[in-house]
């Protein structure tokens, strides 16, 4: 499948399959339509215009054909050799703490205790039972990841740093490469806790939506004050003493503000990117929640912050805007890119009381609850509900109607479960506003890699 689209001045076509990206003038996209009518072969008896510069292009385009880079053949696995009978785990979102210091509106997670009314903190014990788990559940696999998330896991300091020593004696005791990421606020940090961050996590993510009167609007502590002046040093302080080891600015942008490229733009003027804001996903009755009449003004100011990004290259700040870095040339291998993030397969969250959920934004539903690290069978391996695990297994790319013949399919990958179960009622439902802000970013992100190549490839 060949993707043409024009976006900011620029005709550009986009292999599918090879992953190849191309720049035509108008001429070229003719040419190029014509063949994609015709199922990517070279049209004949006359639907071409018959002229030098027609043949020249078309003669082009024929080479790229033979090589493998326009209309290539579907590399997509079949879907019995994605997941093996009894997949391995690789990775796991470790809740510290079921509390939090501020009160987002937006939060998922109920402002830290999930709905549930019980504000906890995982103990030393339950969490060495996760680790435990996920190295038994890994089947062999060396490289592990674990996410300390909550709520608001600095609450839970102590536990985080013992947890972390553990993780790193267990991991040579037993040939692992266990990788450690935190999620926080950054209201908790100071130098004491920056330098053990700094030390010990492979990466980290901090929490900030953008313009103070942005980020206060949704990001208050318990009495309503706005949290922005505060977190906005803590994560200055964090960035200087991190240089350019792993860490990225992670906000949420809501119809309250619509205009997210100046926040991006506050985020990078404050030295502290990489930047992924991410829509909100929230009830249509919420104030704040994105609804289908925001969506031109939404693609629009996509656009207008890839134009953004570019203007940034080119005066050597080179702003970094999460999800318009896609990798072309590597990257995801295609099995990764059609099993998506394996929520309930290979990865798995765990909350303060060991209960295992498929993934963070499923904790809480007693639906979705999967087994317990604190529990075991007679063989000594956590129980696992195997039937929930294998309805997360069949959400692939090739198993969704609208993936197999959508052009995003290979970045998207199927889409998230929770936002399709929170807005359809069903975990391979269809999420029909974030497909349309996961095509146009993906629009920015290839017409930012033309523009910024020096020498596209113009046919």
């Amino acid at each position: 499948m060949v993707y043409i689209f024009r976006l900011l001045q620029r005709n550009l076509a986009f292999d599918v399959e090879s992953g190849s990206l191309f720049e035509f003038d108008d001429l070229g996209v003719r040419v190029l339509e014509a063949y994609a009518a015709n199922g990517g072969v070279r049209p004949s008896g006359g639907s071409l215009p018959d002229d030098a510069d027609t043949a020249g292009v078309a003669d082009e385009i024929d080479r790229l054909v033979a090589d493998g880079t326009l209309f290539s053949e579907s590399a997509m696995p079949a879907v019995e050799d994605l997941y093996p009978q009894d997949s391995p785990i690789k990775a796991m979102c470790l809740h510290a703490s079921h509390d939090c210091n501020l009160r987002c509106e937006y939060c998922f997670a109920g402002t830290g205790d999930f709905g549930t009314g019980r504000r906890v903190h995982l103990d030393l014990e339950t969490g060495k039972n996760a680790v435990e788990f996920l190295i038994r559940a890994s089947k062999g696999r060396r490289n592990l990841d674990i996410d300390f998330f909550g709520g608001e896991p600095l609450l839970n300091m102590g536990v985080v740093e013992e947890l972390t020593a553990y993780c790193e004696r267990r991991a040579q005791e037993t040939g692992h490469r266990i990788r450690l990421t935190v999620t926080t606020n950054a209201l908790l940090l100071d130098e004491k806790r920056i330098d053990f961050l700094d030390a010990h996590m492979d990466n980290v993510v901090l929490s900030l939506d953008g313009r103070p009167e942005t980020h206060d609007r949704m990001r208050p502590f318990a009495g309503g004050k706005g949290s922005y002046e505060r977190v906005a040093k803590r994560i200055r302080e964090f960035a200087e003493k991190r240089g350019d080891r792993p860490f990225y600015v992670r906000g949420t942008f809501t119809r309250n503000n619509l205009d997210f490229a100046a926040d991006v733009a506050h985020i990078e003027s404050l030295g502290i990117g990489p930047v992924s804001l991410e829509p909100v996903v929230a009830p249509p009755e919420a104030s704040y929640a994105i609804r289908e009449e925001d969506l031109p003004a939404i693609l629009a100011e996509y656009e207008r912050l890839a134009v953004q990004c570019l203007e940034s290259c080119k005066n050597g700040s080179s702003l970094r805007f999460f999800h318009f870095e896609i990798d072309l040339e590597g990257g995801p291998c295609a099995f990764k890119r059609i099993k998506g993030c394996g929520a309930g397969a290979e990865y798995v969250a765990v909350t303060p009381e060991g209960d295992v959920y498929p993934c963070h934004q499923f904790v809480g539903l007693p639906e979705f609850r999967m087994g317990n690290v604190n529990r075991t069978g007679d063989d000594g391996e956590v129980v696992l509900d195997q039937g929930l695990r294998a309805r997360f297994r069949e959400l692939l790319v090739p198993n969704k109607e609208e993936c197999r013949s959508c052009w995003a399919r290979y970045f998207c990958s199927g889409g998230c479960a929770a936002n399709s179960y929170h807005s359809s009622g069903s975990i391979d439902g269809l999420y029909g506003i974030g497909c349309e802000l996961q095509k146009k970013r993906l629009e920015c992100a290839l017409w930012l890699k033309a523009a910024k190549a020096e020498e596209p490839p113009v046919l």
